[in-house]
């Protein structure tokens, strides 16, 4: 009796333990693979080898992009993460780097998210980063952006056992921001333990100096974050579940569930375009690909746009893709003036024209 109670806990287990791998490689899309769809007068951007995570376009089509994250299990660059500008509507398209100024160890410096606010009353630029200066660790770094001296100032070090694994934020104030973190946990291992059982533990947590609390959660991996136009609504990228999260932004930035759209991919950080509302995403077709990081089967790239998120058929199009002969592992994407820039994790920036 004692052997066969042993045999059925062994089958069980061994059940239990396929069910689970069958359940995270459809979660990472492990066998997907999309056909390439190209854009015209496509070019690789000059300046930019480390990667180019994140970037936010302001109204004017200068476009800060951060560069040169290091992230557990990827390809980095030795040198320390930079901060670059782009002209969009510059003919030329070569991205600048920007001097960072104030109290900022720089040689640790591992910029990852990014968003920009701007101080209406006086048009100042308030640059919002994710910084992890150590492995496993998150702080946002609060500059001031100079555009006449192509610099950024320091000004602040955000900390907080809330922002434990920062992925994302978005800005809504000179020192307050939305901020996903993508791990359930500070730890690598006891994360992909809640992925692995299917645990959704990863939050979404607003900061203010007043206040620093959990507003948004049931996401397995919090990705890319950003707002509606008329800052009523928040987008919330649930990577590993392949959607689009909308939340409501009530009284005390609280959050209100309202209902998620189905993307089909890993879709990375979110871009929103300021007249028509439209949402840009940057995607892994295949996270499988990004994590083998095999050069023979490299990650490809996916570019979606959603047109139409808060009526009750939003529409999902790919704009582009590619097998990674071009681009590889596209994390950000948005448009202006008749281009699409598109960035990378740890490889490129591309900039393509939309028609």
């Amino acid at each position: 009796m004692k052997w066969v109670l042993v045999t059925v806990s062994v089958a069980a287990l061994a059940a239990f333990l396929g069910h689970r791998l069958l359940k995270l490689s459809e979660r990472v899309l492990a066998t997907r693979e999309v056909p390439v769809k190209n854009l015209p007068n496509c070019h690789l951007l000059k300046n930019i080898e480390c990667g180019a995570e994140d970037f936010s376009i302001l109204r004017d089509g200068l476009a800060i992009i951060s560069t040169g994250l290091k992230y557990p299990g990827m390809p980095s660059c030795a040198e320390p993460g930079k901060i670059y500008t782009l002209d969009l509507l510059d003919p030329r398209l070569t991205p600048v780097e920007l001097a960072i100024n104030g109290e900022l160890d720089q040689n640790s410096f591992n910029p990852h998210g990014i968003s920009v606010y701007t101080d209406e009353t006086d048009n100042t630029i308030h640059l919002f980063v994710v910084n992890h200066p150590q492995p496993h660790t998150s702080q946002v770094e609060i500059f001031r952006f100079v555009e006449d001296d192509n610099t950024i100032v320091h000004r602040r070090t955000v900390k907080h056992d809330l922002l434990h694994s920062v992925n994302d934020i978005v800005a809504v104030g000179e020192e307050s921001f939305y901020a996903t973190n993508d791990h359930s946990y500070p730890s690598e291992v006891l994360h992909w333990l809640t992925v692995f059982l299917g645990l959704p533990w990863a939050r979404v947590v607003y900061y203010s100096p007043e206040a620093v609390k959990e507003v948004g959660d049931g996401f397995m991996s919090a990705n890319g974050v950003n707002m509606s136009p008329d800052k009523r609504y928040l987008y919330v990228s649930d990577i590993l579940d392949h959607k689009i999260a909308v939340f409501e932004i009530k009284k005390y930035q609280e959050l209100v569930y309202v209902k998620s759209v189905a993307v089909g991919s890993l879709c990375d950080n979110i871009e929103v375009d300021h007249v028509t509302g439209d949402l840009w995403l940057g995607c892994h077709p295949n996270g499988a690909k990004v994590a083998e990081n095999d050069p023979k089967e490299p990650a490809g790239s996916e570019v979606l746009r959603i047109q139409d998120i808060h009526s009750e058929s939003p529409v999902v199009t790919q704009v582009y893709a590619d097998d990674g002969s071009v681009l590889i592992g596209s994390s950000v994407a948005a448009p202006y003036g008749g281009k699409l820039l598109i960035g990378t994790i740890y490889q490129k920036a591309l900039i393509c024209d939309l028609k």
